[in-house]
Formats: structure tokens, sequence, C-alpha cells
């Protein structure tokens, strides 16, 4: 048997395409051929299974194995194998139309998937990495021949009677001089372990003619054999391929281990199973977030019937479940898919709802059945929670019951909870509630100390999120307002109608004034003064709620550029009923008022941080000369 014949695409320009425009993602050619492999091994325990083969299915692995000096990678199967007609009609006739407008389309596409997938060119992919193509095959059927097809990249082919003697087909790619990497075993173990470490058929895979020690010759030289190393690299029955009734809490833990092998242990899990309306399976763990909020991202696998397709998943699942770890396996996602594919079909857009309904029911459960325990496991999902919160409204009417605030003194409320517990303290004259939190415990510990004695609440926000937080609850909560703690003094933080009296006159209260701005070198500091509690500090410096959190916003991309570019402005604000103040006034010296007045403002910076370098040596140095 001979036959030459041209393969069916309309155009001789596809091959320098598939091998010039694809090369970024090259490596995919290996995960297709196998992929086609086990298709055709289970297709074959199929029919066997239905009784419509009746021959000894033998021992169904998948081979890939390399040979350095011959410059050949070959992948083999035990699967269908193919008649001469059939190689005819699936390797040969492309025969999609439209090829010069292919070309143009896609030669400025850099994504293999996209054009791989969308003309169902995955053999062809090997051309990517060989100057040249050979199948060897033979089909099941009774009396079939065996058939041998060539092709060296151009769109010419030969097919001949092959030389197999058993059911399956060899693909041996001659791997031309630029892509040699492909016969090094590393490179090709870590593409299979990358793509092909699930797969529901074995995967054998060594090198052809790999020398392992045979003792030692005549003169006392070590000797070498040739042998064909069996070495099986996939776990065929991934634990999401089974029923959450048969595995244990360990499974879960020791198949997280081997997708992240130096990860903290999770905290727990969700295993997904869902047939209708679409078909999904899958497990996602929620790891121990704390506030790492970039570093943990693009953990979750995809896969399509177990063959890995991207980690890229952001377009499968909502953003914020990308903080999630973890394997979605989806039949119903095409293996060669790419980005425009997924933000279109409506399969994904299923899949994303679901799964985001899937985590926050787990979440309330976990809530309701041992609310200590997620007490416990909030400091790590407090982040992810919030994050949901944030950018899923669906998500946040269901986390909103469950969603814990947490106060300066570790102690948990639900938003209800919080409302009811701060509503009768800390409504202002307005009829508004005013939840006061902090972001630095340490630094802004003075204020939190000036709340706490008005028995006022004080909330600790500090996850890398929580500026976005704050805001959404004030969208959220009815006649509801936050302010950080240092937003003002405590005073105004919470408008009431009882006033302090100020024991300074008009006229004192201007001298003051006019004292402090002289004594303050620093710009865009504005002066007050203001009728406090005797016992509150001297002076404190303040900025203001709505600037400071746009200032936040900005440094974290919120789209407030403008104000990320303004100047820190702050309020100065001297207490007059401080004693201090009162010495101030009465000192005679006006060098000595200044020095006074600088030394109450330095000691306001300094509580909040703020005093550093050449003003913290004078400081220092202006203290000790008091002593």
């Amino acid at each position: 048997m001979q036959e030459k014949g041209t393969i069916s695409i309309h155009t001789e320009n596809i091959f320098p395409i598939i091998k010039k425009f694809l090369y970024s993602d090259h490596e995919i050619f290996l995960r297709e051929l196998v992929s086609n492999s086990v298709d055709a091994t289970q297709k074959i325990k199929r029919l066997a299974s239905i009784g419509q083969y009746s021959g000894e299915l033998g021992d169904l692995k998948v081979e890939v194995s390399f040979d350095k000096e011959a410059k050949t990678l070959t992948i083999s199967d035990r699967g269908l194998g193919m008649t001469a007609e059939e190689i005819k009609k699936y390797i040969n006739q492309i025969a999609f139309s439209g090829a010069e407008e292919f070309v143009e389309k896609f030669k400025e596409s850099k994504d293999a998937n996209e054009i791989i997938g969308k003309f169902g060119m995955g053999f062809y992919s090997a051309f990517m990495v060989a100057d040249q193509v050979e199948i060897q095959t033979l089909s099941y059927q009774d009396g079939a021949e065996p058939a041998r097809w060539i092709c060296d990249g151009s769109t010419e082919f030969e097919i001949t009677t092959g030389n197999r003697t058993e059911r399956g087909t060899d693909i041996i790619l001659h791997i031309n001089s630029d892509s040699e990497e492909f016969l090094d075993k590393p490179k090709l173990q870590g593409i299979l372990d990358k793509y092909c470490k699930f797969l529901p058929v074995p995967i054998k895979f060594g090198n052809r003619n790999e020398q392992q020690p045979d003792g030692e010759d005549e003169e006392g030289k070590s000797k070498y054999q040739s042998v064909e190393v069996d070495n099986i690299i996939n776990n065929t029955t991934p634990i999401w391929t089974k029923a959450p009734s048969e595995l244990k809490d360990e499974d879960y833990l020791n198949f997280y281990k081997e997708l992240y092998p130096f990860t903290e242990d999770p905290l727990f899990w969700i295993h997904l199973n869902v047939d209708y309306p679409f078909n999904l399976t899958g497990v996602l763990y929620f790891p121990k977030l704390k506030n790492d909020f970039e570093i943990q991202r693009n953990k979750i696998k995809l896969f399509s019937r177990q063959v890995f397709i991207t980690d890229e998943v952001k377009d499968v699942v909502p953003e914020f479940l990308m903080l999630l770890h973890g394997v979605i396996d989806s039949p119903d996602i095409p293996l060669n898919v790419s980005r425009s594919f997924l933000q279109a079909d409506s399969h994904v857009k299923k899949i994303n709802s679901y799964i985001t309904k899937k985590v926050a029911d787990k979440l309330a459960e976990l809530f309701k059945n041992d609310r200590k325990s997620f007490e416990d496991k909030w400091t790590d999902i407090g982040l992810f929670v919030k994050y949901g919160m944030i950018s899923e409204e669906k998500f946040y009417e269901k986390a909103k019951d469950f969603a814990l605030l947490t106060n300066t003194k570790s102690e948990f409320s639900t938003l209800d909870e919080y409302r009811e517990k701060v509503i009768p303290n800390q409504t202002d004259k307005d009829g508004n509630v005013v939840y006061l939190y902090a972001t630095d415990i340490t630094k802004q510990d003075a204020f939190i100390q000036s709340a706490n004695k008005k028995n006022y609440d004080v909330l600790l926000m500090n996850s890398p999120i929580d500026t976005h937080f704050v805001s959404q609850l004030e969208q959220k909560l009815e006649k509801t307002t936050l302010k950080r703690v240092d937003a003002d003094v405590v005073d105004k933080l919470i408008a009431k109608d009882d006033k302090t009296e100020n024991v300074l006159s008009d006229e004192e209260i201007g001298k003051a004034k006019a004292i402090f701005e002289k004594a303050i070198t620093r710009p865009n500091m504005t002066v007050e003064v203001e009728s406090l509690h005797p016992e509150e500090f001297p002076v404190i410096v303040t900025m203001d709620e709505f600037m400071r959190r746009m200032k936040d916003m900005s440094q974290m991309g919120g789209g407030m550029s403008f104000y990320g570019s303004m100047p820190d402005s702050y309020k100065v604000t001297v207490n007059g009923n401080h004693k201090l103040i009162s010495k101030i006034l009465q000192t005679e010296n006006e060098e000595e008022q200044t020095a006074l007045a600088k030394q109450a403002f330095d000691l306001a910076l300094l509580s909040q941080g703020m005093l550093s370098g050449a003003e913290l040596t004078e400081f220092v140095s202006r203290s000790v000369s008091y002593i």
C-alpha cells in the first residue's frame, strides 16, 4: 500500500503559522498528543465494556519516550488505532473553510489555545517542534492492516503499510534543531507533571536509551547497558474523581500536600460535585490567608477530564475566590480553551455562580454549627470573606449573616450584633450610628484609650482591603458612618449635644492659637483651640477621615489618584482646658512660650509616630533641658 496526497487545508501558510506564531506556547503539543492517546485508550475500554470489542485489552498505558541520539520523541498507546481510511479522514482533512481569513486573523495571535481550540488542530501542534511527524498505527477492527503516515511539515503526506503488530498508535516526532530541549528528560518531566499528572490512564515516561551500571569489564571499568525505564508519572484517580463518602480528612490533606508541597495545612475544604445543569467536580481549599493578599493568587488549577488546562481561572471563578486553592474539573470547558471563550460561555457563568453559592453555604454552615471554631479561624478567612462581600453582591447578601467584626479587645460580633451593641452610646445628635475603628493598635493607642474612657467601642480594621470594606459598610448599613479613631478629637468623632465648657476667654483662645501657629513650622497644619476634657492631651494631631480614606484608596489603586497626589494636611487641636495651655499663656517670656508650644506639638507628633530624624533629635535635646 502506498499513497501520496495533499493535506486538505486549502493553503500552504498554515504550517509556518503553527511553527512561528504558537511558539510561546509550544510545550502544549505534548499535552495534545498525550490527551489524544488517552482518549483512544478510554474509547477501546468503552467498546469492550459494551461488548463491541472482544479482544484482549492488555496493558492500557500511554508511553512517552525519547531518544536523544535519534532525536525522536514518541507517544504510544494501545487504544483504538486507525485504518488508512481513518487517517485520511481524521488527519489529512483538517477541512476548515476560509483558510485565508484564518491566516490573516490569527497571524498576530499569541494564544495557541485560541487557534488550536478553534480549529481542532491539536495533532498539528506537533509541527511546532518537529521537522517530520510519523504515525504507525493498527486499528482494533478485525482484519485491519497496519498503516504508516508521514509528513515533513509541508502540505505533502505519504501513507504506506505500517509495521505495528499490536493494536494502537505510535506518534513519532523527529524533533527539529530549534526544539532539542524537548529531548531533555527534566524538561519533558516538567511538562508531563504540569499537564498530565492526573490523567485517567497510566502514563509511562522514560528514556529509550537510558544507561544503567552493569558490573565491570575485564579491565575493571564500569559497564553500562541500555534499559527501558518504567516510570508511571500520574495519579489516575485523584480525590476529585471520588465520592466524598469514600474519603477521609487525611485523604484531603494528603492531596493538598501533593498540590502544594511546602504550604501549611488548609483550614477546611469544599468538595464540588454537580452534574446538572453542567458537569463539575473539584475540591477547593481555604488556606491560611492572614493578610497575604497578593501571593496567594493563581492557586486553583482548572482541568478538563483530568487534563490540566490553566491556573489562570479568574473567568471561571469569581475574583475573590482566586484566594482559594484547589482543583476544578469540568468536561464542559474544552481542553483548548481561550480567554474569550471563558468570558462568553454560558456554562462558565453558571459554574461561577454555583461555586460562589457553594462557598457561601459552607461558611454559613461552619458558623452555625461551631461559632467558636469559626471565630478562631476568622483571622485567616476574614480577608477572604470581606473581599467577597466587596466584589460580589450575591455573596454579600449571604455573608452579612456570618461576617464578623473584631474590636480592639479581640471580641467578635456579627453585623447585626455589633449595631445593637453600639447604638445606645455611639449615636450622634443627628441620629447616625458611628462605628470607630483603628488600623494600628500600637500607633493609635492614645486615641483608642480616649474613646474607651467614654465607653466607646473601637473596631480593628487592619487588613489590606479594610479601607474598601469600611466604605462598603457605610453604603450598606442604614444611617451609619465609620471614622478612624484618630480622625478627630474624641468629642468630635461622635458629636453630642453636651459640650465641655471652655475655661479660656475668647481673647485667650486667640492668643493660644497665635502662639501655636508661630511654634509650628511644618506646612499644611491648621490650628484650632477646642474645649476638651482636661485629662485629654494638650495637643492632638489628626487627619480628616474623608481625606485620609481617599489617600488610602489611591495608594491601593482605587481610582483616587487626585487625592494621592495632594500633600498630607492635618488639624492641630489645642485643648484649651488643659493646664499646660494655661501655663503657656501665663508665661511672659515669648521665646519660652514658643518652646513650650513646640514641645506640646512634638509630643502629639511622637504619639502618632510622626516625629523622626532631626526633629526627633531636637525634641529629645529640648526634653533633656527641662529635666
